[in-house]
């Protein structure tokens, strides 16, 4: 099985960029990270799409498993963050931790969720076609219906 994700970039001035593909309808303003020479505050860089990319495949992925496995819950958030070195004189992001937090109605579905989480860190297909280091840290809380 092989699919072609197309997306196209065009410069627009200064350490500015505007991404888009021709089957999504909206654009992403892309920029050179404050951090570095001529870098922009406030634009989504490369670095913030990398670690984007990972948080939302995790998130399509754990929603997945979650349904195949019949599991109810009632919200999903989960913070990313990417660490930037430099290794052997190149700029790389090196890890990126994971924070998903799971809210559930039934306390016998908190195992549950974390072999979800689990599975789904193992399955998500950016994460293993990269080489970054990729850490989770699930948080499963219990909450009244109302």
């Amino acid at each position: 099985m092989q699919h072609i994700y197309d997306v196209n970039l065009k410069w627009e001035n200064g350490r500015t960029g505007l991404l888009e593909s021709t089957v999504l309808n909206d654009k992403i303003k892309v920029a050179t990270p404050p951090e570095f020479p001529g870098g922009v505050a406030g634009i989504w860089s490369p670095e913030h799409l990398f670690v984007a990319a990972i948080n939302s495949c995790f998130m399509t992925t754990f929603l997945a498993i979650a349904d195949n496995s019949k599991i109810a819950f009632e919200s999903f958030t989960c913070r990313a963050e990417g660490k930037l070195e430099q290794v052997d004189r190149k700029f790389m992001i090196t890890e990126i931790q994971l924070f998903p937090k799971v809210e559930i109605t039934n306390e016998k579905d908190v195992e549950r969720i974390q072999r979800v989480f689990e599975k789904s860190e193992a399955a998500c297909l950016i994460t293993n076609s990269i080489t970054s280091k990729v850490t989770l840290q699930g948080e499963v809380n219990v909450v009244e219906t109302a």
